[in-house]
């Protein structure tokens, strides 16, 4: 799969500490929009670093989910910016954060119903067509579940694979704080996930917040990845074989130092798994 094994999410603290150390690592993915711009330093850095490493390309903004029609000016800028870099990989979230023109800075969860699995399929389907190539569909974390939900989440994604044959980004860090948050059984998700779509992994750290009567785990992507998402993620490649994985880091960035330390410990897990 182009080569690709372990990477990190780009972000402009590092741009410089790459350029300069050259680490050893694949492939760097982006958040797009921060590069819709059509000039400024960061596409700069952009074009200096392709030139050295395979691009990924994630969107937040997209809002899948959201029963409004899909916002064409967005998918516009996206494609322009796939044809001056052509990523390996272009990936968007199970989720909505747009509703009436109104964009709100979450991803949210849906309820997974039939209803809610027409609109999701339809507008994978009109990205693709837009983008003339296929996208990636990533599982998010959440805080509640609807009641009304008539599919488990897994059972929801793969469906969206299954109509319109785009692949997974699968985000192990998330799938671990919802079986915390949830009670979810991991095993019975992954059996439910074809793994044969699964193009991509997501690792990253989340924070435990305590409050009266019980915790919770937030999705913050400002520490290491924990023991357990690793254990979990060594599980996710001995069922599902070796993916690409990424390290993402977004807040409270440490060196890069850091970041390849992490990536050394993916490679550990791809390199024992017995594929």
């Amino acid at each position: 799969m182009y080569g690709v094994t372990t990477g990190i999410g780009l972000r402009s603290e590092h741009y410089q500490a790459i350029l300069n150390t050259h680490p050893e690592i694949s492939w760097l993915e982006v958040h797009v929009e921060n590069y819709f711009g059509e000039s400024g330093k960061s596409l700069d850095y952009l074009e200096q670093l392709s030139q050295k490493y395979l691009l990924s390309f994630h969107g937040v903004g997209l809002s899948l989910g959201s029963v409004n029609n899909l916002n064409f000016n967005h998918l516009a800028k996206l494609k322009q910016l796939m044809t001056c870099f052509s990523p390996i990989f272009v990936s968007e979230h199970l989720s909505w954060s747009a509703i009436d023109g109104w964009y709100l800075n979450d991803l949210l969860p849906l309820p997974y119903t039939e209803e809610a699995l027409a609109v999701v399929v339809q507008h994978v389907n009109q990205t693709q067509d837009y983008l003339q190539r296929q996208i990636l569909i990533e599982n998010i974390s959440s805080y509640l579940q609807f009641s009304h939900s008539t599919l488990s989440e897994a059972e929801f994604l793969a469906a969206v694979v299954q109509k319109t044959g785009c692949g997974i980004l699968f985000d192990v860090n998330n799938l671990y704080v919802n079986c915390i948050n949830h009670g979810w059984n991991a095993v019975e998700y992954l059996q439910s996930i074809p793994a044969a779509f699964v193009q991509e992994i997501h690792l990253a750290g989340f924070t435990e917040n305590h409050f009266a009567g019980g915790s919770i785990l937030i999705d913050t992507h400002n520490k290491p990845v924990a023991q357990a998402v690793w254990a979990l993620y060594s599980d996710v490649i001995q069922s599902m074989g070796k993916k690409p994985t990424l390290i993402e880091w977004d807040k409270d960035l440490p060196a890069l130092s850091v970041l390849l330390e992490e990536v050394a410990k993916a490679e550990d897990i791809l390199a024992t798994s017995g594929f």
